[in-house]
């Protein structure tokens, strides 16, 4: 079974950073595309960022120039950097994976269980 756990979440001020983190385990042969979504209270879960096994990057308009997607291919992590934090950047971070394993053989999609940030003063 492959599982992705996240950590690095808190309660941050405006202005402020954290530093997110994903890392992926189990019976992993390859690791493909990730990225990271978030979910605000009442709304639909939105893609933040996503980074290719080659390193290419994506980022939604409202967090380019302050987020930065990155990963370590060997240790199966992905990672995101979060400066200059707003207050509707509260939110929970969850990670996603594509991942082909021991289960699926295939590409699967593969989401970690969500870490709380929060932007308040």
């Amino acid at each position: 079974q492959v599982q992705l756990v996240e950590s690095g979440g808190g309660l941050v001020r405006p202005g402020g950073s954290l530093r997110l983190s994903c890392a992926a385990s189990g019976s992993i042969f390859g690791v493909y595309g990730m990225g990271w979504y978030r979910q605000a209270p009442g709304k639909q879960r939105e893609l933040v960022a996503t980074i290719t096994s080659g390193g290419s990057t994506y980022y939604t308009d409202s967090v380019k120039g302050r987020f930065t997607i990155s990963r370590d291919n060997a240790k199966n992590t992905v990672y995101l950097q979060m400066n200059t934090l707003k207050p509707d950047d509260t939110a929970v971070y969850y990670c996603l994976g594509t991942v082909v394993s021991s289960a699926h053989t295939d590409p699967y999609d593969y989401w970690g269980q969500g870490t709380q940030v929060t932007v308040s003063s």
